[in-house]
């Protein structure tokens, strides 16, 4: 029985597309794919292309990833050069070529193998940097080790001008191999030089951020990348807990990309029960200085970082002790906004305290009534109400919420717990609303008033409301194709104003759309009136060959019936 192959090429054709991986398919016919290293997870491999690009394709059968150093994975994701590795490992069951470099060089001699790598360091300036960080880390002195690494950080970090998007990967690069330089210390025992080498590289890092475009979250990613070196240093050289604490909490409470938030978790092994106590202590006098946060507060801006990151904090011992009064205590010193009370409400919910949900619940859309609130919140209140055998409180709860804000769940709601009366009622104030001289979000309305009348199979009304008013494509596609049996014409007009739409826009997709709308139309009219149809738009849009291609099929169809 033949070995399967590494990768299921249906499962590269589909990830790649059909261009790109005849592409790929090219390339490694050519041979310019050359396999680095082959192992049971990974093909990592060298593509010629305009240049030559670092390819890593992972995984195995349907199971597929990887990156690649050119400019079209940075863009789109799997590419070609992708394609033809996965191919090209498919068609080989050699270990790649890394291993047969293996086998040459231990047959060579250790003065021979020194003079390839010294004049390899000549040519590539990032061998040597490693090289040199590992001399210096095994063979210097401490002084010797921070002054080098530390100019080592300055250096890759610092930027001439605004990094742009193009230039994040390079700097993201340059940064990380710094990086790999300090956590080597903890490897040879200089554990204790590299947690101060990654609080500076941290605080680099961060002082980088307004001077790159930060996209793809590579300043997030090598703070937590140098938050790792340090954890793990610290882990080595286990310094004095409370002095540790104490940084470490000025840190979670300053940091502005997070690579220390939930420090006290992280580090709970470093700490100890001394450090922990001390974190905690710490934690509780920066709490106790901030003032309760109310609804009354909510037209300034009263809410700031430390509530959460102490909250958190906090929460974590108050966890760890199983003290659930104590974590609902936290969640109740802010209550500005809609959305806290949500959040202590759940909580509440999450630890089976219902009566005091529900207390919370109504607090909170009391505090509330006059402004907008959290959806979420007035369901939620509303669910509880139910549970407690308050139905007519429930139902005006929602009602005050839908005339609010109309929305699909409330409606749902509504026509669960009122049946048909609730039904009307709901569906003359989404009509009366938008009778209105000026209503806020008129076109989210309408478009909820007709997907409604479709779902209650109200068409009439539904296309009555539809030509009052402008309602979405989307809207109006789903209605005509619900009304089709019983209100024929109206769904015709809507494809042919939606064909001479999509045909204008031109392309495969809406092309594509136009074709399968007018085979829809099909079944709505006499094969007469259809031809009719077909040879008038085939005449006016004779200029656009692609889309008349699509219609010639459906017109021989239609003529052999």
């Amino acid at each position: 029985m033949a070995e399967q192959p590494r990768f299921c090429v249906d499962a590269v054709k589909e990830i790649a597309g059909k261009q790109v991986f005849e592409r790929g398919e090219a390339y490694h016919r050519a041979g310019k794919v050359v396999l680095m290293s082959v192992d049971q997870s990974r093909v990592a491999a060298q593509v010629s292309g305009s240049e030559i690009y670092r390819t890593v394709v992972t995984g195995r059968g349907a199971a597929i990833g990887g990156e690649c150093s050119c400019p079209a994975f940075e863009q789109f994701g799997f590419c070609k050069h992708m394609a033809a590795v996965a191919l090209a490992a498919n068609a080989t069951n050699e270990e790649g070529f890394l291993e047969r470099i293996r086998v040459y060089l231990r047959t060579q001699s250790a003065d021979a193998l020194i003079d390839l790598v010294l004049s390899s360091c000549v040519r590539d300036p990032a061998l040597f940097r490693q090289l040199e960080a590992a001399c210096v880390a095994a063979t210097g002195d401490e002084a010797e080790i921070r002054t080098k690494l530390r100019r080592s950080i300055d250096r890759a970090v610092q930027t001439s001008g605004f990094v742009d998007y193009g230039g994040t990967r390079a700097w993201a690069a340059d940064v990380e191999e710094v990086l790999t330089a300090v956590a080597a210390l903890i490897d040879v025992g200089r554990s204790s030089l590299a947690l101060g080498l990654a609080e500076h590289a941290i605080d680099r890092i961060e002082g980088a951020l307004p001077n790159i475009d930060d996209s793809e979250g590579y300043c997030g990613s090598l703070s937590i990348f140098a938050r790792d070196v340090h954890l793990a240093a610290a882990r080595a050289s286990k310094p004095e807990p409370r002095e540790f604490a104490r940084m470490l909490f000025a840190r979670e409470m300053e940091s502005d990309l997070g690579a220390f938030d939930g420090a006290a978790a992280l580090y709970e092994e470093v700490l100890g029960e001394a450090g922990l106590s001390e974190y905690r202590r710490l934690a509780e006098e920066r709490w106790a200085k901030l003032p309760a946060l109310t609804g009354a507060m909510r037209g300034e801006k009263a809410y700031s970082d430390d509530y959460r990151r102490i909250e958190d904090i906090l929460d974590y011992f108050a966890e760890r002790d199983g003290d659930v009064d104590a974590r609902l205590a936290l969640r109740a010193k802010d209550l500005s906004t809609p959305w806290r009370y949500l959040r202590l409400v759940e909580f509440c919910v999450a630890h089976g305290l219902r009566d005091e949900a529900l207390r919370r619940a109504e607090e909170g859309l009391w505090i509330f009534e006059d402004g907008r609130q959290d959806d979420r919140l007035v369901s939620l209140a509303a669910d509880l109400l139910e549970q407690s055998g308050r139905k007519s409180d429930a139902e005006a709860t929602l009602w005050r919420g839908f005339e609010k804000a109309p929305g699909r769940e409330f409606y749902e709601s509504l026509r669960r717990l009122g049946g048909e009366e609730a039904r009307e009622r709901a569906l003359r104030a989404l009509e009366d609303s938008l009778e209105k001289p000026s209503v806020g979000r008129s076109r989210g309305v309408v478009d909820l008033l007709v997907e409604t009348l479709v779902k209650e199979r109200l068409f009439t009304r539904a296309w009555a409301a539809v030509h009052r008013h402008k309602v979405s494509a989307a809207t109006e596609g789903a209605l005509a194709r619900a009304s089709e049996a019983s209100h024929a014409g109206e769904a015709l007009k809507f494809y042919v104003r939606r064909v001479d739409s999509l045909v204008e826009a031109g392309g495969a997709g809406p092309y594509s759309e136009a074709a399968s709308l007018i085979r829809r139309m099909a079944a709505l009219r006499s094969d007469t009136e259809h031809l009719s149809y077909l040879s008038e738009i085939k005449t006016r849009y004779a200029r656009r060959r692609n889309f008349i291609k699509l219609l010639d099929a459906d017109s021989r169809a239609v003529e052999r019936r």
